[in-house]
């Protein structure tokens, strides 16, 4: 009777552990799938940032207007070609009329590049410039740094926000500081060069457009 015991117990052992073993592997087969999923979403994810990875360049033709966003609206004079190196490069010719400079930019690297705004952003801007003015109570060191900052950006709504803070619509010039009233010139330029682009009007025109909007005393430049 002791030996009958023993047998069935070793039985009752063995099945349990044959349970378990079983238990194991339906669990490994039910997660191997999930892995496989994981992987193949892995995989779809990695294939949609290559198929993304080759960016659709903007093609500028001769005369087109474009931003720099460190020197301005420029225009295209030409697209040239050039060997440096074994290495064909395709470049641009813009020629930046404020600064009388040409700059040679290559088609590969023209992300520095963007077309002028649309009608609609000049509208919005001057809807910027009719605001009120955000005057930060920090250090003018700091605020400088970010107003040039902005107006480096080629961004035209960040340019209309220099103007519109950094305006004084009143004859007082004296309470702009020098270096207040350089940046302030500085961005009022650029952003008065891309409404004469953009609305195809002469400066006096595209200047009166900004200043009516500014609530600017027309003759306040020429104090």
């Amino acid at each position: 009777m002791i030996m009958r015991k023993k047998n069935t117990k070793k039985k009752q052992i063995k099945i349990k552990k044959i349970k378990k073993v079983k238990k194991k592997e339906l669990k490994l087969q039910k997660n191997k799938p999930a892995t496989q999923k994981t992987n193949n979403n892995e995989d779809k994810i990695v294939i949609k940032k290559i198929k993304k990875q080759p960016t659709e360049k903007r093609v500028y033709n001769v005369n087109d207007f474009v931003v720099y966003p460190k020197h301005g609206v420029g225009k295209i004079l030409s697209i040239e070609k050039a060997v440096i190196g074994d290495i064909d490069i395709n470049f641009y010719k813009v020629f930046i009329e404020k600064d009388k400079l040409t700059l040679t930019i290559p088609i590969n690297q023209q992300s520095n590049l963007r077309p002028i705004s649309s009608t609609n952003q000049i509208n919005k801007c001057v809807t910027i410039l009719k605001g009120k003015p955000k005057i930060k109570r920090t250090m003018w060191s700091r605020r400088s740094q970010e107003y040039e900052q902005k107006i480096n950006s080629g961004k035209i709504y960040e340019l209309a926000e220099v103007v519109k803070d950094l305006n004084k619509n009143t004859s007082a010039i004296a309470d702009q500081s020098y270096s207040e009233r350089q940046l302030f010139e500085k961005a009022y330029d650029r952003l008065q060069s891309e409404f004469e682009a953009v609305l195809q009007v002469p400066p006096e025109d595209a200047r009166k457009k900004m200043d009516k909007a500014l609530g600017r005393n027309q003759n306040l430049e020429e104090q």
